[in-house]
């Protein structure tokens, strides 16, 4: 559902002040783009650990698109919510370093 939202990203940085995304899924280039320029963040929640996420939701209230349902844009206060920076405020994406970073780890094993 996360690409669903990169059309809408650059907007949502620029007209709302909007420091930080949450989601499941990577971002696309565009969105990645976005949120270098604006030096905000993307930050990613474990897909399957629903409970562990809705415990550190303390207050939530819809701040746009209501009519959207779960689709809507939602203001949440949260503690201790367990999530991964996905892409930095330098358009770094785990979805893209990761890979790299684990290429290069397995290379040099098998090297031994």
């Amino acid at each position: 559902t996360a690409t669903r939202m990169d059309k809408f990203t650059e907007t949502m940085l620029s007209e709302t002040g909007l420091i930080g995304m949450i989601g499941k899924a990577e971002r696309g280039p565009t969105a990645i783009e976005s949120i270098k320029k604006h030096k905000a963040v993307y930050l990613m929640a474990v897909g399957g650990a629903a409970y562990l996420v809705s415990q550190a939701v303390k207050k939530s209230k819809v701040v746009g698109f209501p009519e959207l349902g779960m689709e809507a844009i939602y203001e949440f206060e949260i503690s201790d919510m367990p999530v991964t920076v996905a892409v930095d405020v330098n358009g770094e994406s785990v979805h893209q370093s990761g890979p790299k970073i684990w290429a290069e780890k397995i290379n040099v094993e098998k090297l031994k």
